[in-house]
């Protein structure tokens, strides 16, 4: 069995002789520090009170440049926070990419605000900072920018048009923990930031999300919208909220038995992103020599935090699928994937004309908006969601030279074998049009079988 025929067509896989190290890492000492929270009854935590809640806190905010800090349960949590904190709600429009996980989309939607669609960086996927001028109207209110796959946007750029127009920033750094612009980690370019920090994240706990913020007023009224109104006894609470304390609250308050997970990981995290950031460059330079790979680049004074890496593959220029490629790459052992199937401009339940499906809360204030996710063409979000590629990096945390040699020379294997999968490709249409004519001559004998038979009778 031969190494170099592709294992989808028979041949023996190449695979990737290192396995990936475990993820995410908790140490002994915070497994013990969550054992004696259980033993000791300390299992719920209603803000600063709780010396495991401002530790967390503590240490988060000392990373991002001492601003505030809010824990929450999630990171949709936190980008809601994020909104609340700005007051941003019933009909107010945010303009935010359409190339990404829907949480930072659902976020707007849940406030009662409109999601405007602006599109992207075709090779990056991330929010193209030309594009933002064309979706602002006057109801504009902010920009809600992703760092996708743990590449920061380009924020200098975003904050000269949000400034010039008037508009909040709010980034999302879920996938980007530790990464940087200029030496600054992101979640500190913007008046609020939301970061998710659920176990498969670069800053990995269980369940969990974190605000953060330059701003005291902010932070306070995200607190009093989304925590127990104890955390109005907090030193620095505002006078001017105390009047409007209640429990007309979303619980989106974090377990100390979480909390206690942070310091730890916080301390460990810049080590991490270097690893990885120097895995991801071993495994870009392989990759290089491949004809129909596009990997984005980093822009200058940028380091991002390889939460994925994403390539384009040039089908065009390969005259063979995407899909096709990436079932070969798969098939010879590399967990490679496609995490945008589709651009969220297109997804239904966001259309509010003639909606089949099950009702959402949000489809009421979309129609009162009368926007038409149709009406605005996002080519490049499209290109990138029909061309890309996706390879997960978090677990990628020790050096592994080898094993990124590997990778690439998976991706080389099969672009080597480029004329079997054409050859493939095409016969498994001529197979599937086989396939269709069959079945459409069965039908059609069907149907004339039950029209003579009604015909007899």
């Amino acid at each position: 069995m031969s190494r170099k025929q592709l294992a989808l067509l028979g041949g023996r896989p190449l695979g990737v002789p290192t396995p990936a190290p475990r993820w995410p890492l908790i140490d002994k000492n915070s497994v013990r520090q969550v054992v004696d929270l259980l033993e000791s009854g300390h299992t719920v935590a209603l803000g600063r009170t709780s010396d495991v809640i401002r530790k967390a806190e503590d240490s988060l905010s000392a990373y991002h440049g001492d601003r505030h800090v809010l824990t929450v349960n999630s990171g949709h949590a936190a980008l809601m926070c994020a909104l609340m904190g700005l007051e941003i709600g019933d009909g107010d429009e945010v303009i935010t990419t359409p190339c990404t996980w829907g949480a930072s989309t659902s976020c707007i939607l849940a406030v009662g605000a409109v999601p405007v669609f602006a599109d992207v960086d075709r090779v990056s996927g991330l929010l193209d900072p030309k594009k933002i001028a064309e979706a602002i109207t006057p109801r504009t209110k902010a920009v809600l920018v992703v760092h996708l796959y743990g590449q920061p946007a380009d924020m200098p750029a975003i904050n000269r048009v949000a400034k010039k127009h008037g508009l909040k920033v709010i980034e999302d750094g879920s996938q980007a923990h530790g990464a940087r612009i200029g030496g600054k980690v992101v979640g500190t370019f913007s008046d609020a930031a939301g970061f998710s920090s659920m176990g498969g994240k670069l800053l990995a706990t269980s369940e969990a999300g974190f605000l953060v913020t330059p701003h005291a007023d902010v932070f306070w009224k995200a607190a009093m919208m989304c925590q127990h109104y104890g955390r109005s006894a907090e030193p620095g609470f505002p006078d001017d909220l105390k009047p409007y304390v209640d429990s007309l609250v979303y619980t989106f308050r974090l377990s100390p038995l979480i909390a206690a997970l942070f310091p730890a990981q916080v301390r460990r995290l810049d080590a991490q992103v270097k690893v990885r950031g120097e895995n991801a460059a071993i495994f870009r330079q392989a990759l290089s020599a491949c004809r129909f790979m596009k990997v984005p680049q980093d822009r200058k004074g940028v380091e991002a935090g390889y939460y994925m890496l994403t390539t384009n593959f040039l089908s065009e220029k390969a005259k063979v699928s995407r899909d096709t490629f990436l079932a070969a790459v798969k098939a010879e052992g590399v967990q490679a994937f496609v995490y945008i199937p589709e651009g969220i401009q297109h997804w239904r339940r966001l259309r509010w004309q003639g909606n089949k499906g099950p009702a959402a809360h949000w489809q009421g204030q979309l129609r009162r908006a009368k926007i038409d996710y149709g009406a605005r063409p996002l080519p490049n979000c499209d290109y990138k969601v029909q061309h890309a590629i996706e390879l997960s990096f978090t677990r990628w945390h020790k050096p592994a030279k080898g094993a990124m040699q590997r990778l690439a020379e998976v991706f080389l294997k099969v672009e080597d074998q480029i004329d079997a999968l054409r050859e493939y490709e095409a016969q498994q249409a001529e197979q599937a049009d086989t396939t269709s004519r069959t079945l459409k001559e069965a039908q059609r004998a069907a149907s004339s079988y039950r029209r003579g038979k009604a015909g007899r009778s």
